[in-house]
């Protein structure tokens, strides 16, 4: 899966059969907030998962703490524990 990080529009873009998918961020210190989702219709929940954690691996080569603000990213955390060492101190999902 090739991950554009759209650093203008502050996003992370990849494509699913011609359909953009994104995913927002914001930044502060050393966090990266996920504020949304733009899964467009026909896009597998399987296909968001693994884009996700495409996210994550590069939020952690980057040593950045991730915080999830939009609840669909929340529910992604609550479903893989193993990513919860890349929450900051003091979050808890």
């Amino acid at each position: 899966m090739e991950i554009k990080d759209n650093t203008f529009l502050r996003q992370f873009e990849t494509h699913y059969e011609g359909k953009l998918v994104t995913v927002e961020y914001a930044f502060q210190e050393r966090k990266i907030f996920l504020t949304r989702t733009n899964k467009p219709d026909g896009v597998p929940e399987e296909f968001m998962s693994d884009f996700l954690k495409e996210i994550l691996s590069i939020a952690e080569e980057r040593k950045l703490k991730v915080v999830p603000t939009f609840p669909k990213i929340a529910a992604f955390f609550r479903k893989n524990p193993k990513y919860k060492e890349l929450l900051p101190p003091g979050i808890k999902i």
